[in-house]
C-alpha cells in the first residue's frame, strides 16, 4: 500500500473568471477502490487530466505509480483486439488476457476480431481488461457503463470489485455500490474523501446538509438578534457623544465638570458597538462558510396532458428488420394512460429501434402500431454529442419558451455563467440535461425517453425520480440504472434479439 498525495492543486481555464480547484489537498491509498462523484460539469474529467498531467496547474501530485486512464484511444481500429491489447500490454500472453475477458463473460474469439466490429460494451470490457492486466499502474475509469446494458452492469460491477487502486467516474448508484470501498466526491466548494459506498456517502451528504440548514436558520437569528443589539448600542453611543461634547441654549458648554466621565462613558460605548458590529460580521462569515457546501435539487415539474381515453398505444407483433432478419422477436403490448414502462433488453436489441416506430420516424416491418388520435409525444434521444450552438438558439429552433428552459436548466445545476457557452463546450452530461430539459419544456401525452440518465448525475438522477413519481406521466423509457428503474418503473417489456 502507498500513497498517493494531492496537495495545494489550484486549476482554471484560460479565459475563465473562476478556478474550477482551488488550494485542494487529500490523500487516497493506492490499494483503494474509489467511485468519483460530483455534479455535472463540476470538472470530474479534468480532474482526472490533472492526474494524467495533461494540463498545467499550481500545487503538487505525487504519485508511486503510474496512472492509466480509459478509455485509451485506439488509432486503428481496424487492427484485430488482439493487436490492440498486445500493443497496450507487449509483455502479455494472450491465456492472461483470455482468462481475464472470461470474468468479463467476453468470449476471447473477440481477440480475433477487427476492434470497428466490436459492440460499445464488448470494447469496453476489452479495454479494461488490458489495463488491469499491467503492473504497477493506479486506473482513472471514467464511465465505463454508458453503453452497457443491466447485465453487463453487474458483470462489470462484480469485475470491479476482484480489482483494487482504482477511481472510478459513474452515476450509477447500484453500480457503484457493488464495487467500491471509497468516495472522493467534487462539492461545490471542497473534494473531500469518505470511507464506504455510494449510498453511504449520499446519507451523509444528506445529514451534513440538513445540520448546515439547521446552522443557517439559527445563524440567521442569531444576526437578527444581534443587528438589532449593534443598533441600540451604536444609539447608546451616539447619545454619549452628544452629552460629552453638547452645548447649552445660551451657548454655555454643558456637563463641563463631568466631562471625564462622560468621555469614559462614550468610549466604552463605541468599544461595545464596535464589538458587537465584529461578532455580527464574523456570524455573516460563519453563515457564508456553511451554506457554500450545501447541494441544491430544486423540485422538478412535467407539463402532462391530459388524454380523453385510457388508452394511447397498442402495439402487436412488432418487430423491425433493416434488412438483416428482424432485430428482435415480435412483441405486443399496450400503454395506458399513467403506466411508466421500462423498455428492457441486451445492447442490440432494438429498444431505440422500437422508441422510434412510436415517434413516427420508422415503420414496423411486421405487424401494428396504433396511436390514438391527435396525441402529442416528447421524445428525448440518447444521443446529444452532436448539440451545438447557444442554448438561445437551441430553444428557438425546438418551440421552446426560454425562459422555463433556462429555469429547467437552473434546477439541474446550470451555473448562469454556463448559459452564455456554445454546447459545444458542455460536458456530456450538461449536453444531456439540455435534451432532458427540453423534453421538460414540452407538454406531452406521452413521453418517450432513450436512456436519459447517461451522464447524468446522482443527484439529479434523484430529481428525475421524484419528478417522474410525482408527476405520474405516461412514459415508455430505456434505462439502465437498477435502481432507477425499480424505483419508477410500473411495468416492463423485454426485447429479445432473434438468434
Amino acid at each position: 500500500m502507498a500513497l498517493i498525495s494531492v496537495q495545494n492543486l489550484t486549476f482554471g481555464y484560460d479565459g475563465s473568471p473562476e478556478l474550477l480547484f482551488e488550494e485542494v489537498s487529500f490523500q487516497i491509498d493506492s490499494d483503494w477502490r474509489l467511485g468519483f462523484v460530483g455534479r455535472n460539469g463540476r470538472g470530474k474529467t479534468t480532474f482526472l487530466r490533472l492526474l494524467m498531467g495533461e494540463l498545467e496547474y499550481r500545487g503538487s501530485i505525487r504519485a508511486p505509480m503510474a496512472f492509466d486512464y480509459f478509455p485509451f484511444p485506439v488509432p486503428d481500429e481496424w487492427e484485430t483486439a488482439g493487436e490492440i491489447t498486445g500493443r497496450s500490454c507487449p509483455e502479455l500472453q494472450r491465456w492472461r488476457l483470455e482468462r481475464e475477458l472470461s470474468q468479463l463473460e467476453l468470449d476471447p474469439s473477440v481477440l480475433d476480431r477487427p476492434f470497428a466490429t466490436l459492440s460499445n460494451g464488448e470494447r469496453t470490457k476489452l479495454l479494461l481488461a488490458a489495463l488491469f492486466l499491467r503492473e504497477n499502474r493506479f486506473l482513472l475509469i471514467d464511465e465505463p457503463t454508458n453503453h452497457l446494458d443491466l447485465q453487463g452492469r453487474r458483470v462489470l460491477s462484480r469485475y470491479l470489485r476482484s480489482k483494487s487502486g482504482f477511481i472510478l467516474v459513474s452515476h450509477d448508484q447500484a453500480f457503484l455500490d457493488g464495487c467500491i470501498d471509497h468516495v472522493l466526491s467534487i462539492n461545490r466548494a471542497t473534494i473531500e474523501v469518505q470511507k464506504g459506498n455510494c449510498t453511504t456517502w449520499l446519507e451523509t451528504r444528506r445529514q451534513q446538509d440538513a445540520f448546515e440548514l439547521a446552522q443557517n436558520q439559527r445563524l440567521k437569528k442569531e444576526i437578527s438578534r444581534l443587528e438589532q443589539t449593534a443598533r441600540e448600542k451604536a444609539s447608546w453611543a451616539d447619545r454619549s457623544e452628544r452629552e460629552k461634547i453638547g452645548a447649552g441654549p445660551n451657548g454655555n458648554e454643558m456637563n463641563a465638570g463631568r466631562r471625564p466621565y462622560l468621555g469614559e462613558k462614550s468610549r466604552k460605548a463605541n468599544k461595545r458597538a464596535k464589538a458587537i458590529a465584529g461578532r455580527q460580521e464574523a456570524a455573516i462569515e460563519e453563515k457564508s462558510r456553511l451554506l457554500k457546501n450545501i447541494e441544491k435539487a430544486d423540485n422538478l415539474r412535467l407539463p402532462c396532458l391530459s388524454y380523453r381515453s385510457e388508452l394511447l398505444a397498442e402495439l402487436t407483433d412488432v418487430t423491425v428488420d433493416y434488412g438483416d432478419g428482424p432485430v428482435f422477436r415480435p412483441v405486443s403490448f399496450q400503454i395506458r394512460r399513467g403506466d411508466r414502462l421500462n423498455l428492457i433488453g441486451r445492447n442490440g436489441a432494438g429498444k431505440t429501434s422500437l422508441l422510434k416506430l412510436l415517434t413516427g420516424e420508422a415503420a414496423p416491418t411486421r405487424g401494428a402500431v396504433r396511436l390514438a388520435g391527435g396525441l402529442t409525444v416528447s421524445y428525448l434521444p440518447q444521443d446529444a454529442s452532436g448539440l451545438s450552438g447557444s442554448l438561445t438558439d437551441y430553444a428557438r429552433q425546438n418551440g421552446l419558451d426560454y425562459t422555463m428552459f433556462l429555469t429547467f436548466l437552473r434546477k439541474l445545476d446550470f451555473q448562469r455563467s454556463q448559459f452564455e457557452k456554445p454546447m459545444e463546450q458542455f460536458s456530456m452530461g450538461q449536453k444531456k440535461k439540455v435534451l432532458l430539459a427540453r423534453s421538460l419544456c414540452e407538454p406531452a401525452h406521452l413521453y418517450l425517453w432513450d436512456e436519459p440518465l447517461n451522464f447524468i448525475d446522482i443527484l439529479s438522477r434523484g430529481q428525475v425520480e421524484d419528478l417522474l413519481l410525482e408527476s405520474s406521466p405516461t412514459i415508455l423509457f430505456v434505462e439502465h440504472d437498477a435502481r432507477f428503474c425499480d424505483r419508477i418503473a410500473t411495468g416492463r417489456i423485454c426485447l429479445q434479439r432473434e438468434p
